[in-house]
């Protein structure tokens, strides 16, 4: 396999893996409460629970309610959850033709960046503990690497294509 070809191969590899984890991250904002139930159930709940414990029983509790009172509210997650879909079809885009759609590669990384501040600001602003803030910038970085190879390999394709 020549070199051209291991790269096509990886970015693929990898465009799908991005693809795969903004699928599977969208899809989990539409059934937050059956999801939240089984994630608090697993913590336990005692006197001694941890602050991780504590904080998904808290969340849980408050989704509860606000299920009872107000469900509409939920169509927010809803939109979320497509808005993920949305960008993951595009990223579809860079699947057929990398060299040609290497933007989405960037729009993704700068996307990836932008996770951190706003994770931290408004995650601030809402009174998120900061180590659940840390967890939501996680996404952020763990998009933000498979994303910097796959704009490394396109560019490197580019060349190639250009000499």
């Amino acid at each position: 396999m020549n070199r051209e070809q291991t790269l096509h191969r990886r970015i693929k590899q990898l465009t799908r893996l991005f693809i795969l984890g903004l699928v599977l991250s969208g899809a989990t904002a539409i059934p937050l409460q059956g999801e939240l139930n089984l994630l608090a159930n697993f913590c336990g709940a005692n006197d001694e629970a941890s602050e991780l414990a504590r904080w998904l029983w808290r969340v849980r509790d408050a989704l509860s309610q606000t299920q009872e009172r107000h469900l509409f509210l939920f169509y927010g997650t809803d939109w979320l959850a497509f808005g993920h879909f949305a960008i993951a079809i595009a990223f579809i885009g860079a699947l057929r033709d990398p060299v040609r759609n290497r933007w989405l590669f960037d729009f993704g990384l700068i996307a990836c960046v932008l996770v951190i501040p706003y994770a931290l600001v408004f995650g601030g602003l809402r009174g998120i503990p900061i180590w659940w803030r840390l967890i939501d910038c996680s996404f952020g970085v763990c998009g933000f690497i498979p994303l910097w190879f796959c704009r490394k390999w396109t560019g490197e394709l580019e060349l190639r294509f250009k000499g």
